[in-house]
């Protein structure tokens, strides 16, 4: 590298570091295109705001707090440039289970509880972790989650007074065995809004369908109710004012903190990894600084902590809105707090119209939203790829239906786990076909007593048993040579996957012949003894070293030959 590229390269970094390291760097460097989408998304997070507060249990004035107070602290404290926080469907999820369980105020104990975990978990720098759940785990609870909302707004769409239930298929049950009371004008307005929102996105997609179905669905049953009498539920009145600073619980009750760690733990895994693919998606689309995922839930974190005091309830990264906001062309923090801001003046502004909002909409919307959760793609891919990646699909899916998505979480990566374990046991090991190991003039008998193994990549103790069931196959092999040059490296369970396979050998009378170690592996093998017991005399440089070892009266031709596998 030359002094110019070296000056280049290092002064690149240090424009990264200071980016990561001061949050404010630039921040009206963008001002019009921030405040275009910070607006944007506000318009978009006013009815999703209210719907997913609806579909937590909790009043809808709570989901317009939430989106305000951490969408603006999260934007400021955040690892994203570009992030929209606020109510999300996953959360919703999660919460309506909470909160019918342990009420509202234990809910925001919970959430300060979660926010305390989020920000321990980025201080320990485990934010990159996300990176490696498989995409079948993330495909299958973002399903299930999007069939828990839709079904979660069955009662809401057909108009009946039911209360919330703590898991999804009680809920489920109690509206199928209440048919008999549902509205038929429930339904009629949760259908306008419905119609109205996928139409309106084929006119006209500068202003959000979702809004605009709102407020038809809004005026029609003012209308309806002022000159027919047709009553629909509505979400209730909003104060026409900001939240202030209140008190919650009594944190000197450790009873209490012990009975909320669990619903703290799955609002804090669930809000994280929602932040972290959320920011991790924002990052493909955005051509601004890449987030920082520790950082990230921090800001997340800090969010979580303040909004319980302001009567909100626990928030994360939004895809949909920080996509908005990445479209409309916001490329800083100060979108962010431009999308709160925005919503606060709303609030002030149109907090009494909002109290006619018919719930049937906001079901209309969520269904709407749902139904476009759905990882439609991932499902087609999987069916025409590999049917185990399906399955562990299917089971993630299952699991967050009839469970949790915590555990949905947790059982699908243990599952993808043992799947990848079985899968690289499979592709580790190919046996070196005859024709390209031995040369013209080599006796069939002879060539029948030696096998070649390459190996690439890590060893798994799965290796072990294929060489056993390869042995029984092929007893007369006498020979059997790894070839490792393509093994980078060694763990302890490689390590003991290498004895199993010795001493099986041994048991056969087949010798071990070890070729091309790299030094790493080599290393590894002598501190541990095992090299020693397969005999120095057994390791080789090269695979042409360890053939001639047994064939040693072969001919130039064949030495040629056997030089293309070394």
């Amino acid at each position: 590298m030359t002094q110019t590229e070296s000056l280049n390269t290092e002064a690149s970094q240090t424009s990264v570091n200071n980016s990561q390291n001061n949050p404010f760097k630039g921040l009206f460097s963008n001002l019009r295109g921030d405040l275009t989408g910070g607006l944007t998304a506000a318009v978009v997070a006013l009815p999703l705001a209210l719907a997913f507060a609806v579909a937590s249990g909790v009043e809808p004035k709570a989901g317009l707090y939430t989106a305000i107070i951490a969408g603006i602290v999260a934007a400021v404290f955040g690892g994203s440039p570009v992030q929209i926080t606020g109510p999300t469907g996953a959360m919703a999820v999660v919460l309506v289970g909470i909160v019918a369980k342990y009420g509202i105020e234990k809910v925001w104990i919970a959430g300060v509880m979660a926010g305390i975990i989020q920000i321990a978990l980025g201080v320990a720098k485990l934010g990159r972790l996300v990176k490696f759940i498989p995409y079948p785990v993330t495909a299958g609870f973002t399903n299930g989650i999007a069939v828990i909302i839709f079904c979660g707004q069955l009662n809401n769409f057909l108009g009946l007074h039911l209360p919330n239930q703590e898991h999804f298929l009680q809920s489920l049950w109690q509206t199928a065995t209440n048919l008999e009371g549902y509205n038929w004008f429930a339904i009629a307005v949760a259908l306008l809004t419905i119609g109205t929102k996928l139409l309106w996105n084929q006119v006209n997609r500068s202003v959000p369908g979702s809004l605009v179905a709102l407020i038809v669905a809004t005026v029609v049953a003012v209308i309806a109710k002022s000159q027919w009498n047709l009553e629909v539920p509505t979400i209730g009145v909003i104060p026409q004012s900001l939240p202030m600073p209140q008190t919650i619980g009594h944190w000197t009750d450790f009873r209490l903190i012990r009975e909320l760690i669990n619903p703290a733990i799955a609002l804090a895994a669930l809000g994280s990894i929602e932040s972290l693919l959320s920011a991790v998606v924002a990052d493909g689309m955005s051509v601004s600084d890449r987030h920082n995922s520790d950082r990230e839930l921090i800001g997340q974190g800090i969010a979580n902590m303040i909004v319980p005091f302001f009567g909100g309830i626990p928030a994360t990264g939004a895809i949909a809105r920080t996509a908005v906001n990445v479209r409309a062309g916001g490329k800083t923090r100060l979108s962010g707090v431009i999308h709160g801001v925005a919503l606060a003046l709303i609030v002030l502004a149109f907090a009494p119209l909002a109290s006619q909002v018919p719930l049937a909409a906001l079901a209309g919307i969520l269904m709407i939203t749902s139904i476009r959760m759905m990882e439609w793609k991932a499902i087609s891919l999987l069916i025409h790829t590999t049917y185990a990646d399906f399955g562990v699909m299917m089971l993630t899916w299952l699991v967050t239906v009839c469970f949790d998505l915590v555990l949905a979480v947790e059982v699908g990566l243990i599952a993808a786990g043992v799947l990848f374990i079985k899968r690289m046991s499979e592709l580790s090991l190919v046996k070196m076909p005859e024709e390209m190991v031995f040369p013209a003039g080599v006796p069939l008998d002879f060539g029948k007593k030696i096998a070649i193994y390459r190996i690439d990549g890590p060893m798994f103790f799965g290796a072990a048993e294929r060489f056993v069931s390869f042995l029984r196959d092929a007893p007369e092999v006498k020979f059997l040579i790894l070839r490792m040059r393509y093994v980078p490296s060694m763990d302890t369970t490689g390590l003991v996957a290498l004895e199993e396979i010795y001493h099986d050998l041994q048991r056969h009378n087949c010798q071990l012949i070890l070729s091309a170690l790299r030094p790493e592996v080599e290393q590894l093998l002598e501190r541990s003894g095992l090299l020693k017991e397969i005999g120095y005399a057994n390791c080789f440089n090269s695979t042409e070293d360890a053939i001639r070892k047994i064939m040693p009266n072969l001919n130039e031709t064949a030495t040629l030959s056997l030089g293309e596998i070394v």
